[in-house]
């Protein structure tokens, strides 16, 4: 999991793409206006129908239309004197009503605590998503000057930083498919191709992985899978903190804590049918 606090940038236009295995009837309504909200949680300083219409390749009229209704919902909001849109309370609505539904949030929760001042780092659960990308969906800060500044809701490219490793490992994607996303991957010291598949390899034989100073430089990232029962990777346990403090021989006794951890939320996840 990648350790920014910047939520992931999507570019994607209006019109929405299959799902893998899954046959979709487009609904342009409502892709564009998933395309719209997504723009406005990237700009927070808010955009004219005009800006939003040409980065989304709209007609102005339809983002106008769209946008009404949007505000009407009360899921965006209009300056009136600017007559720039931005996101509205009502996304804070729906997120927490997504949160408080989240039965992995709710079991994950005390582990990450355990995890984050036992060993002084910043833990999270996070879910893989179907649309190649992670979200934090619950947080545990030490008690330690240094704290990773990161957000339950934060949305990062799915193979970046150590949960990238573990979805590489799981996934069923070839090399030749890994190295074309890992190219489009930003780091702060990019690891070579050759060395983030021998550390891919390695995650997929000890059942954990390690982002040491290349996602962002001084830290070092920890991750360990959650699978559901079809053995599938859902979900990945993760501490960061700093590399000065995190030396190989720590990082082995996190994740062994991490693994245990795991698996008593995994338990836990299967016995409520999750």
């Amino acid at each position: 999991m990648p350790p920014k606090s910047a939520p992931l940038k999507d570019n994607t236009k209006a019109d929405a793409k299959p799902v893998k295995g899954v046959r979709l009837r487009p609904v342009p309504a409502v892709s564009r206006s998933i395309a719209i909200l997504r723009l406005l949680g990237d700009n927070k300083a808010g955009m004219g129908v005009k800006a939003i219409a040409d980065t989304l390749d709209l007609v102005p009229s339809t983002c106008l239309h769209i946008l009404r209704v949007l505000v009407a919902e009360e899921l965006v909001h209009v300056d009136p004197a600017s007559k720039r849109y931005s996101l509205a309370g009502g996304m804070i609505a729906l997120a927490r009503s997504v949160l408080a539904g989240s039965g992995f949030a709710q079991l994950a929760q005390s582990a990450l605590d355990k995890i984050a001042s036992t060993f002084s780092v910043t833990a999270m659960g996070v879910e893989v998503t179907p649309k190649q990308s992670v979200v934090v969906l619950a947080l545990s800060k030490s008690s330690q000057p240094f704290r990773l500044h990161t957000d339950v809701g934060s949305q990062f490219n799915h193979l970046a930083s150590a949960t990238g490793r573990l979805i590489a490992a799981c996934g069923d994607e070839n090399w030749t498919q890994l190295r074309k996303k890992f190219q489009a991957i930003q780091w702060d010291k990019a690891p070579s191709f050759d060395t983030w598949k021998e550390e891919v390899e390695l995650a997929r034989v000890q059942g954990w992985s390690v982002d040491r100073d290349n996602f962002i430089g001084g830290l070092t990232v920890v991750a360990v899978p959650i699978f559901d029962a079809s053995r599938r990777l859902t979900h990945t346990l993760v501490a960061a903190g700093l590399s000065s403090q995190l030396n190989p021989a720590t990082t082995v006794k996190v994740a062994q804590a991490m693994q245990y951890e795991a698996k008593a939320v995994a338990d836990l996840m299967l016995a409520r049918g999750g």
